[in-house]
């Protein structure tokens, strides 16, 4: 096991200051120690609700338990799904011969390889997505590019007939969910979704095991959830507990049409056999040697069949805290998630091992006497690769408590990839969080990590946050502001796929773990910064900059779309707004009372009934996009009110708004 013998002493020292404790964390960290954390972490495959799942909950216990840490193994009882048979055939007089005439089989799993043995571990799946319908389709064939909102809507423009047909449609443009409830809306019988070369494969680079990049039985799995709120399905805005009242699964809109992920070469077997019309947009050809059509015709048909079984399974959070020594109610929180699709070691335990190295960092630090003032937790989240479930359950359960004592959340899911670093999170972080990382050396290069994120010239910035992984029940429901931090760069992807393992991680990214090193010391920086005894890092100044330049990104969509609005009341608000807050830091308060303008401000962004339709997105300021999943929606109640063109909707929120920034000049100036 991954077990450390530290055991915290000096509980009662003097808080260091955060450049102390950065400083002495850091030196702590290790790249001989990150790898021996991954391989511990990568040593099976552990998707949510398995007997894997339940082996991880109890390594990671026994690792922070190790490290002295208060841990806490929190248990859920999510609704999820899992795979008992599938398969896909190519049915037509075209096929080859063998088995049945005019019936070709496609394989649905990666190949095993010798130069990985792991691939070979019995507790390896097929190719699936989670929560797809069961059922069986026999049908022709339509292909629908990414199979993104605008895809379909070409579609139709062409004259392509979805109803009745299986859809062929790549992965990218959109989460994989979004791919099935578009094909399920135009009548769609079952959908396949496949990996292409020209996205992810060998138009990149050489292919695994040779190279990092998809070869041509690599498939992603995922879920497929498009529910208005992320978490478990049967317990929206309600943590999910044994006894927690649940919806009827019959009442929610979970997938009713098959769905099934394969390799390329799979789809390049049935893309070379359609016969219908040529595809004329360029953005619609991928990078398989074969002509890509938009139909097979009626001489190409699939037949796919599809068993899973969805049911209220078994998960937990494991929670470790490290207790401050002044402030031990305020916390920082670091977050990663333990479940994956096969091993993991990219995504998840790219970014779990940097957590666990940053616990046993500023736990060894503890032990020497150097601590935070605030306390520091750290989070191991159940069933992300569900729909983000562990996370948002926790949040949900706490949430009242989160926003008046969270002092930020950091999120590091997939978070080692590569040599470049990136972040995005609340504006109102960015300038401590690039003051921080001003302390912290780059392990590439003979610089600080905060000069590696300047590039092109270019000061460093936070890119918009909005879904995608665990930071969303802090951001966009509770209001607690987040960041997400990673690094990329590498040449290749093994994403959700059985190849997602130490031997291609090591091959690709590096096995001198220099990646998980630099992230680890940019972590140990933001939360040695974030946890002391100092005022919140939340600075006004730069979210309302921030707020100002979402405005005029909405007055040039609207403009776009020929859409006429009136932000002239916004625009005075963030005006009377931004000359306070500018006046703010000269002013004679105390810091007790800064901290809860701070606090106050954060608190005022939050909308208790929610975005129209759906009410879990509680920050006006941002939330998950709702066409695509991944992305972000920020203003999302006038950003959503131009896209739609809804004139009253977007007077309504452009007032709200408004009225928002006036609460905040009116917490700045108040006396």
């Amino acid at each position: 096991m991954i077990v450390s013998a530290v055991v915290l002493l000096a509980l009662h020292a003097d808080p260091a200051d955060p450049a102390a404790l950065a400083t002495r964390a850091n030196e702590i960290a290790s790249a001989t120690s990150l790898a021996a954390i991954h391989a511990e972490l990568t040593s099976e495959p552990h998707v949510a609700g398995t007997p894997g799942d339940r082996r991880q909950i109890e390594r990671l216990a026994a690792y922070f338990r190790g490290l002295g840490l208060e841990t806490e193994v929190h248990e859920i009882r999510p609704y999820l799904a899992r795979p008992i048979a599938a398969s896909l055939e190519i049915v037509g007089e075209e096929a080859p011969t063998g088995g049945r005439r005019g019936v070709m089989a496609l394989d649905l799993r990666e190949r095993n390889l010798v130069e990985d043995p792991s691939t070979a571990h019995p507790d390896l799946t097929w190719g699936w997505n989670a929560f797809s319908g069961s059922g069986s389709a026999e049908a022709e064939v339509v292909y629908a590019n990414y199979g993104t909102r605008e895809d379909f809507r070409r579609l139709a423009e062409l004259g392509v007939d979805c109803r009745g047909k299986i859809v062929l449609a790549r992965y990218g443009g959109n989460f994989r969910g979004y791919k099935a409830k578009f094909a399920e809306a135009a009548g769609a019988a079952g959908l396949v979704i496949f990996t292409d070369p020209g996205d992810s494969g060998f138009t990149k680079g050489p292919t695994w095991p040779d190279g990092g990049w998809a070869n041509e039985t690599c498939i992603q799995r995922g879920s497929l959830l498009t529910l208005p709120q992320p978490g478990d399905p049967l317990t929206p805005g309600v943590e999910a507990t044994e006894s927690a009242p649940r919806l009827d699964p019959a009442e929610i809109a979970l997938p009713k049409i098959p769905v099934q992920p394969i390799g390329y070469a799979a789809a390049e077997r049935i893309i070379a056999r359609m016969r219908g019309r040529e595809v004329v947009d360029a953005a619609w050809k991928g990078g398989l040697p074969v002509t890509y059509r938009l139909e097979g015709g009626p001489d190409l048909r699939l037949r796919l069949k599809v068993e899973q079984e969805r049911y209220l399974g078994s998960t937990a959070n494991v929670i470790a805290r490290l207790p401050g020594a002044t402030r031990p109610a305020e916390e920082v929180i670091v977050g990663c998630h333990h479940d994956a699709w096969g091993f993991g070691a990219a995504d998840p335990h790219a970014g779990t091992m940097v957590l666990l190295e940053t616990a046993r960092s500023l736990a060894e630090a503890a032990r020497a006497g150097v601590r935070p003032a605030r306390s520091v937790v750290f989070a191991a989240w159940g069933a992300e690769e569900f729909g983000i479930i562990g996370s948002v359950e926790w949040v949900e359960g706490r949430r009242e408590r989160l926003e008046r004592n969270a002092i930020a959340y950091l999120n590091l899911d997939m978070a080692a990839m590569g040599p470049n670093l990136g972040m995005g999170g609340s504006p109102a972080l960015g300038p401590a969080t690039f003051a921080a990382l001003a302390g912290a050396t780059d392990p590439f290069a003979d610089r600080t990590v905060l000069d590696g994120l300047s590039r092109d010239g270019k000061p460093p910035s936070l890119g918009n946050l909005g879904g995608g992984s665990d930071h969303v029940g802090f951001w966009c429901h509770a209001g607690v502001p987040s960041l997400t931090l990673g690094s990329g760069g590498s040449a290749g992807t093994s994403y959700h796929s059985n190849y997602d393992t130490v031997a291609w991680y090591r091959k690709t990214v590096g096995d001198d773990y220099r990646a998980a090193l630099l992230v680890t010391r940019a972590c140990n920086a933001i939360v040695a910064s974030f946890a002391s005894g100092g005022e919140r890092p939340d600075d006004p100044r730069a979210m309302l900059a921030d707020a100002t330049r979402l405005v005029d990104a909405a007055r040039g969509s609207a403009k776009a779309a020929g859409f006429e609005i009136d932000l002239s009341p916004l625009d005075s608000a963030l005006v009377d707004a931004t000359s306070a807050a500018e006046a703010w830091p000269g002013r004679p308060l105390p810091p007790i009372r800064r901290d809860a303008d701070r606090a106050a401000i954060r608190t005022a962004w939050l909308d208790p009934d929610g975005l129209p339709g759906r009410p879990w997105f509680r920050n006006r300021y941002a939330a998950t996009d709702r066409h695509s999943g991944y992305g972000a929606a920020m203003l999302p109640h006038l950003a959503e009110a131009i896209e739609d063109r809804d004139p009253e909707r977007a007077r309504a929120a452009i007032a709200e708004l408004a009225v928002t920034v006036d609460r905040i000049r009116a917490i700045l100036t108040a006396p």
